[in-house]
Order: structure tokens, then sequence, then C-alpha cells
């Protein structure tokens, strides 16, 4: 197979200087001190919650930069957990800091908490299957006759588990998730998320790009605030459809790792680790539609 072996992407930091708590799916958390986290994003890909073998060149650089400018963006709505504090106070070692220069991200450290906050605005992915199975999203009943990849009458919040490191998150409904951590906080989550969705949607519409569905995931700080974490409205965290070419009934092309979903589909692989190795040209197909994002959305 025709591959890609492209060393300007990382596929995983090392970074000496400071420990590491852990490896995501994409993301490498290090410790800076007891207020503050690393956040390093690789250019790792999964897919079906297993990780591929290929990095995305660039992909990284993207999804930060994408995260920053919605974070800042949002602040009206929900602080975040960015920190005032520069990078170079935390890496001073210049070779180290030359590695992750462009996609790490300083945060504060914060208690998450155990729940993917989902908005959709369109129906497709799991929705879209719970809507054929049972005519609702997450105990929500919708209009009979949609579509796949309609737009919603109005964006549904869908809640679901935070799953550990290669199991599957389950959609729940709302109430399972207001009995997990109680009713005040699960309110201002779904209040917060689709208010987060419906401005982003709307701004990402006058730009040509559709965004379908997003997640979102919350921490609590000392005084018991709210607080956005992890990522921000990327690719990764949610579906971008190029407005050019949307039409329902199917599942539409998409800005992001979809396409390599649609790939895989078509692979005899059982969706379990290890992954399959990605041609050359769904790489470098990938990140162009990672950069076209990025690029439309004003975010570079």
């Amino acid at each position: 197979m025709d591959t890609v072996d492209a060393p300007e992407a990382l596929y995983e930091s090392d970074l000496p200087s400071l420990s590491l708590l852990g490896r995501g799916k994409v993301r490498d958390l290090y410790a800076v001190d007891d207020e503050h986290l690393l956040i390093v994003t690789t250019d790792r890909l999964s897919a079906f919650d297993v990780i591929l073998p290929d990095p995305i060149p660039g992909k990284g650089a993207v999804l930060t930069s994408l995260s920053r400018f919605w974070f800042e963006r949002m602040r009206h709505i929900v602080p975040n957990h960015l920190a005032d504090l520069p990078l170079e106070a935390v890496l001073t070692d210049p070779d180290e800091r030359a590695q992750v220069t462009g996609r790490a991200m300083v945060v504060r450290r914060l208690d998450p908490l155990p729940v993917e906050a989902i908005a959709r605005g369109y129906i497709i992915g799991s929705g879209w299957r719970d809507y054929q199975a049972s005519g609702a999203i997450c105990g929500i009943p919708l209009p009979a006759g949609l579509r796949q990849a309609d737009r919603l009458p109005e964006p549904v919040f869908t809640p679901s588990t935070k799953a550990e490191a290669g199991a599957h998150d389950e959609n729940v409904s709302f109430e399972a998730v207001a009995e997990r951590i109680g009713r005040d906080r699960a309110d201002a989550i779904r209040d917060v998320t689709l208010r987060v969705y419906a401005e982003a949607a709307a701004y990402a519409r006058e730009r040509g790009i559709i965004i379908a569905d997003t997640k979102l995931e919350f921490g609590v700080d000392e005084a018991g605030d709210l607080v956005w974490i992890d990522e921000a409205l990327t690719p990764d965290s949610s579906r971008f459809w190029p407005a050019e070419d949307y039409q329902p009934g199917g599942s539409p092309p998409s800005f992001d790792k979809q396409f390599v979903r649609d790939y895989l589909e078509g692979l005899d692989w059982d969706k379990t680790a290890p992954a399959p190795r990605l041609p050359a040209q769904i790489l470098r197909r990938t990140a162009e539609k990672y950069r076209e994002a990025q690029r439309r959305l004003g975010a570079a």
C-alpha cells in the first residue's frame, strides 16, 4: 500500500522536563504545576474509538488554532480553561518547545465532569441510528419522516457518557445526566452547550460551513463554576459540512474525519485495534480538509 512517511507529523510528543500524565486518542497531557497542565495536540487520528497508525500532518496545529479561536470567541457565554501563562514559561528547553509550538495549550487544572455535552442541529451518525430505531434521540421525540442529514426543527442536547480509553461513548438521557451530576449542573451544561452551538453554527454558516453537531466537555473550578475544557468546535469534535455540497438523504461530504470513517467503512475491518494503515491519498486529502475548515472559519 502507498503510505506516507511524514517527518513533520507528530504522532507522539516527548517532553522529559515535564511529567506525562497520560496520552489520549489525540492529546498528550503533562503536569506543569499544581494549578496548570500542558495539553499537546498531536497529529494522531482516531476512528471508531481506535487510534489509527498513521498521523495526519499538521492536524494538531489546526485543532489547536481552532480551539483557541472558539474559546476566545465564546468567552461571553462561558469561561474556558486557557491559562495566562506563555509556553516559554513552561518549556524552557528550546528543542522541547519547538517540538510542540503551535500545538500546545497551557490550561488550568480543573475537575472534569463525567459527561459529553453534544448539541445536534442535523440528524446524522449515532443520532440517525437512534432515530431509525426509536423515532427519538436520547429520549427526545422527533418528527416522523426525517431523512439522514436533515436539519432538525431546532437543535437538541443529546449527552453521552465519557468512556474510558478503548471503550465506546454511549448516548444517555438528560435525566440520567441530571441524576449523576445534579439537576442545576445538568441544566447549566445543556443551556451553555446549545448557546455555544447556535452562535457557532450561525457564524460558520456565513462562511460556507454547516456545523451539523458538536461535542463539548466541561469542568468545575475551585469556586464551583462551570468551565469549558478540552477542545472547542474542531473537526475532531464536530461534523463540518461544506454548505455548497449539502444535500439530505445520505452522509454529506465533510471537512472532518468522517472522510476517513467513510474510507474505513469500505474495508474488511472489524473496527477493533489494530487499525489498518491509511493510503497516502487519504492522508493528504484529510489534511487538506482540516486546513480548509480552518481557512474558511478565519482561524488560521
